[in-house]
Parts: structure tokens; C-alpha cells; sequence
């Protein structure tokens, strides 16, 4: 099978298109044959050895596919790695089928990034109808989701993007007001895009200056919801102090904690298959690459050129 591999750390050019031997699929486990892969921001971080888990080389990146069963079942499937090809195995247990209706570029759009955009909504961002959500990079794929779902459970929500035609995007999936992720006070941008008040819950995977200006706005009892570093530049020191003062909280979350937890998974994603089939979900599919350009994929997604679910063809 052809497979991406990785037999020394570092970027993106440290990925290349090799044979590989099919993998084999243990008591328990099923051989999918791939028809899409998933890029997800964590697997840049596979390929540095930057990622919360330690990797092991050599590497197969890659953590979701879609495929069929060697029943002939089309399946939306979390792997311990080696995604990033056209054979894959997974446990029995946590493929989820995929329903009519829903296409596997929409499946993919739904095992990381929507039910990491329900749970930090819903799970520990406990949103509520009236609140005020700012979506930190509303144009990727967990951001696209969110303001959907947000605006679903009756959220005001504010959305920051990088650039014209993000915050248009984010415009039309039906975020309220946007803001410029590149402004020099976000802080105070995002206040005066709220009428000049504070606001209840933040959702923040950038890090650096901008965890630092969201923490600064929170109203009491607000939450910021921390789920990954983008920008590679970590946040301020937090005294516990400024939380107390401010009734603030803050919550990090990774949505490994959630795997092999049907409620937590299989039982949302069940959920968000069934809003994509009723309508009132619409996954963004940003672009789809060729196996064989994992690299340039995983370059357009570091430089922030991308929007909503990137995904690779295993037929190219």
C-alpha cells in the first residue's frame, strides 16, 4: 500500500510517499480500506515530536480515516496512528457508521473537529442560551463548527479570524459580529464588537498574546477554554489571584481523553451526523489534497492559508 512516512523529526518536508506492507489487524481490530484521511493540527505536531504524546519513529502520521469494512460498512474510524495511508487498522469498537446523506468529507469534519467543538461548547465551556462565545480561529475547522453549534444552542457569538475572507466565511455560518484576529488590542476589539461588555465563554487554541488579551476580558464567572497553541509562543504566567479577582476560570482540553468513551464520542458524533442529515449543520470542507502532497497540505495549514477540514485522497 502506498503510505506517508516519517523516519526522522522535524516539518513538513520530513514526509514522503513510500510502499508500505498492509498492516494486520489483531482479535478485535479491523483492516479499513481508506477512501479519505483527516488532517488534523495535532499531526504537524506528530511530525516534530512536539505533540502531547511522545512518537516514536518511524512514523505513520495521521489519527482518522473513512473507509469500508471488509464487510462492505462505510466507517468514520479514530487510528493509533498510521492514517496518513490506504489501508488502516482500528478497533472494532470505536468505528462509527457512517449514515446516507452524510459524505466522508463531512464524516471527517466530525471526529476531531466537531466533537472538539461540542465539548468544549457543551462538555466544559457549559454554554448557555444568552451567553456570549468568542470563536478564536473561526475559520478552521473547529471554529466553522462551533459558531454553528453555538449559535444552535442560542449563543451570541464573536468571531475572530485573520483575514477578509475568513471573517466572511464565519459571517455566513452564522457568527454575529467578527473581529480581526490581527488587531493590535484585541482585547478591546472584542469588547467594543460586545457592546463594550465582557464576555462568558472564549474558546482559545492560538496561545501567546491572544490567550493573554481573552483572559483579560472574561466577565465574573467567565471561562476560557484552552485547546491548543497555534502560534507555538505560550501564554503569560496566570496568578491565581488575577482568577480569583475576576471569578474566572480557565479549562484546558484534549479530546484524547475522550477516545474509546462511546458517550463521549460515538455517541455526539452520532449526534452531529444527524444535524449534517437535517441540515441545520454544514461541515467546510477547505481542500482536499493528494496522498502524495501530504507536505504541501500540512505547509498550507501552518501558514494559516487553509479554512475549515483539510483532507488527503489515498487514491492519489
Amino acid at each position: 500500500m502506498k503510505a506517508i512516512q516519517i523516519t526522522e523529526f522535524g516539518g513538513p518536508d520530513v514526509m514522503h510517499l513510500v510502499d508500505l506492507e498492509d498492516p494486520k489487524a489483531a482479535d478485535g481490530f479491523e483492516l479499513i480500506e481508506v477512501s479519505a484521511i483527516g488532517i488534523n493540527y495535532a499531526d504537524t505536531h506528530q511530525t516534530e515530536n512536539s505533540y502531547l504524546s511522545a512518537q516514536k519513529l518511524p512514523l505513520v502520521p495521521g489519527i482518522e480515516v473513512v473507509g469500508t469494512t471488509s464487510k462492505g460498512v462505510r466507517v468514520l474510524a479514530p487510528v493509533e496512528g498510521g492514517g496518513y495511508a490506504q489501508k488502516a487498522v482500528t478497533h472494532s469498537s470505536v468505528m462509527i457508521p457512517i449514515p446516507d446523506g452524510v459524505s466522508d468529507g463531512q464524516a471527517l469534519c466530525m471526529l476531531v473537529q466537531g466533537s472538539t467543538a461540542w465539548h468544549i461548547l457543551k462538555t466544559v465551556g457549559h454554554v448557555q442560551p444568552g451567553e456570549t462565545v468568542v470563536v478564536h480561529a473561526a475559520a478552521g475547522g473547529v471554529g466553522t463548527i462551533a459558531i454553528q453549534l453555538a449559535k444552535l444552542w442560542g449563543a451570541k457569538v464573536i468571531a475572530v479570524a485573520s483575514s477578509e475572507g475568513k471573517r466572511a466565511l464565519a459571517t455566513s455560518l452564522g457568527a454575529d459580529v467578527v473581529v480581526e484576529a490581527t488587531h493590535e488590542n484585541l482585547g478591546d476589539a472584542i469588547k467594543a464588537a460586545n457592546g463594550g461588555k465582557r464576555v462568558n465563554l472564549i474558546l482559545e487554541m492560538v496561545g501567546g498574546k491572544t490567550f493573554d488579551d481573552s483572559l483579560e476580558i472574561l466577565a465574573p464567572f467567565g471561562r476560557l477554554v484552552t485547546y491548543g497553541m497555534a502560534s507555538r509562543v505560550a501564554p503569560s504566567m496566570i496568578q491565581p489571584a488575577t482568577l480569583m479577582g475576576g471569578s474566572k476560570t480557565i479549562t484546558g482540553f484534549w479530546l484524547s481523553h475522550c477516545f474509546g468513551k462511546k458517550e463521549l464520542m460515538n455517541d455526539v458524533i452520532e449526534q452531529l451526523f444527524a444535524l449534517v442529515v437535517e441540515g441545520k449543520l454544514k461541515p467546510v470542507i477547505g481542500a482536499t489534497y493528494p496522498l502524495s502532497q501530504a507536505s504541501q497540505a500540512h505547509k498550507a495549514m501552518l501558514s494559516r492559508e487553509t479554512t475549515g477540514k483539510i483532507t488527503l485522497d489515498p487514491a492519489q
